[in-house]
């Protein structure tokens, strides 16, 4: 990704002051690290009459993967190269602007102890953008940054210069000139405006976005003809956000109208009124009603397939009536950090005889695994590819053949009902499928009938009257004749 900023000066104001302004020394090429890369700032040239500071940012897609996960995209089968082969090192996107913040955090701020009369003066600016993703168009560009008092010039970048019939890509060229704005400014409407023509953003958008969007808008945002797309795209469309941030930019609105602070018209709520009592994370109400189950189930020795960094193991361990607890999981990785968080290396004698970590593979039988009271599948089955699913069944229901089975997935229905989650995109990036509630109790019945288990279906999370609740769970038990079969081959054996 690449950004120049270029100004022209005069002997009583030499162009070069801009490396003032920015914290950069023009004689130096620095180096700066960034959550997702390292970003340079050099100056290809530097004189009293004409001075350019360039922003190059070498993006490293593998941190780029490693910090996205979690966020529900992915899904198809080319999902995981996508991650990988993509525009992310060329184009300009929210990547730019966080290294934009980063790099030239006090330059945004209108901060410069060295030349502070030149900081709050207009300056000749010229912005140019080689490769910049616009979701709407050229129109679009000049909607945004016309109002400002830019003048914008956007070339659009053809899909490929040989084949010309195939049109415009979704990528332009971008230059931006101006006389009336100061650099502060100018750095502040990048910041917010380059995610918003990309309509993306690589990083988790938290509540603090909202702040920090009224932060760089402040003075322009307010009054700007397109506020509502600016704020619905810097907020990634989470609507819950982008109705804060207008209210707030509707106050401020307000206040400058009527000459007043803004303290003074927010006045409807009063300081002691109590504050929205945060619901329970899903993970919380799915571990609960895991526990729940396996209680009333009556087991004591349990299994953790897929145990993960060892969160419910650790929840287990907390109830004596589970007097023996095992984990498992085919990642050393993850079994390390359960080996971490249960503290296994600093318990007690008699509690570290209750639990027991070790790495198995659900596609294989594994014979330690059989003779327990209860196992766990929760949030695995959709890690796997549809294929494979035969195989952890007949290594769970089939040779392992605990008493109890509690499996746990997400229901696809439920996901309109996260707003963070693009239409279409599974929850985490590695779910290989998630089912519906009829597609999950077809598999469920199935399994039941060919393995002599009698299966309940049970919600976990608001259970939604139109799509369900969010995670769906099935309790296997297994029936009195298949149980004393079991007995007679393990009495045998």
């Amino acid at each position: 990704m690449f950004l120049t900023i270029t100004t022209t000066g005069t002997p009583e104001r030499p162009a070069t002051d801009l490396g003032f302004l920015l914290h950069k020394h023009p004689d130096k090429a620095q180096a700066f690290s960034t959550s997702y890369g390292k970003a340079h700032v050099l100056y290809p040239e530097a004189d009293p009459g004409r001075c350019t500071a360039a922003l190059l940012l070498e993006v490293d897609a593998v941190a780029l993967v490693r910090r996205g996960k979690g966020k529900g995209r992915g899904g198809a089968p080319d999902a995981a190269l996508a991650q990988y082969v993509n525009d992310r090192p060329y184009a300009a996107s929210s990547l730019l602007a966080v290294a934009l913040s980063a790099v030239f955090s006090s330059a945004m701020r209108g901060v410069c102890t060295a030349r502070p009369e030149r900081a709050g003066q207009p300056l000749p600016l010229r912005i140019e953008v080689p490769a910049l993703p616009a979701r709407g168009g050229p129109d679009l560009v000049c909607d945004l940054f016309e109002p400002l008092g830019w003048t914008v010039t956007v070339e659009p970048v053809a899909l490929d210069a040989e084949f010309p019939e195939w049109g415009d890509s979704r990528y332009v060229r971008l230059v931006l000139e101006s006389e009336t704005l100061t650099l502060a400014e100018a750095l502040r409407h990048l910041y917010v405006l380059l995610p918003v023509l990309d309509d993306a953003k690589h990083y988790w958008v938290s509540p603090d976005e909202v702040d920090k969007l009224l932060r760089a808008g402040e003075g322009w945002l307010p009054t700007h003809p397109e506020q509502k797309l600016i704020t619905s795209r810097y907020l990634s469309r989470r609507w819950s956000l982008t109705r804060e941030a207008m209210e707030r930019l509707e106050l401020v609105r307000l206040a400058e109208a009527d000459d007043s602070e803004v303290e003074e018209i927010d006045n409807a709520v009063g300081a002691e009124t109590e504050t929205e009592e945060r619901p329970t994370p899903l993970a919380v109400l799915r571990r609960d009603a895991i526990i729940e189950a396996l209680k009333a189930s009556g087991a004591g020795r349990v299994l953790d397939l897929g145990c993960g960094q060892g969160q419910l193991v650790q929840a287990l361990l907390k109830d004596t009536r589970f007097t023996e607890i095992v984990g498992t999981d085919v990642s050393m990785r993850a079994l390390t950090i359960a080996s971490r968080r249960l503290k296994l290396d600093r318990m007690g004698e008699r509690q570290a005889s209750r639990v027991q970590l070790f790495q198995s593979s659900l596609a294989y039988t594994d014979n330690r695994l059989k003779g327990y009271d209860a196992a766990v599948l929760s949030e695995v089955i959709e890690h796997l590819d549809l294929p494979r699913l035969p195989a952890l069944e007949y290594a769970v229901f089939g040779a392992a053949r605990p008493r109890t089975v509690v499996v746990t997935t997400p229901n696809v229905e439920y996901n309109v009902r996260w707003e963070t989650l693009p239409a279409g995109h599974v929850r985490h990036g590695d779910h290989r499928f998630e089912w519906t509630r009829a597609e999950f109790g077809e598999w469920a019945a199935k399994v039941a009938q060919r393995h002599g288990y009698d299966v309940e279906f049970v919600p976990v999370g608001p259970d939604d009257p139109e799509v369900g609740p969010p995670t769906q769970m099935a309790v296997f038990t297994m029936t009195s004749t298949a149980e004393q079969k079991t007995a007679k081959e393990e009495k045998a054996a």
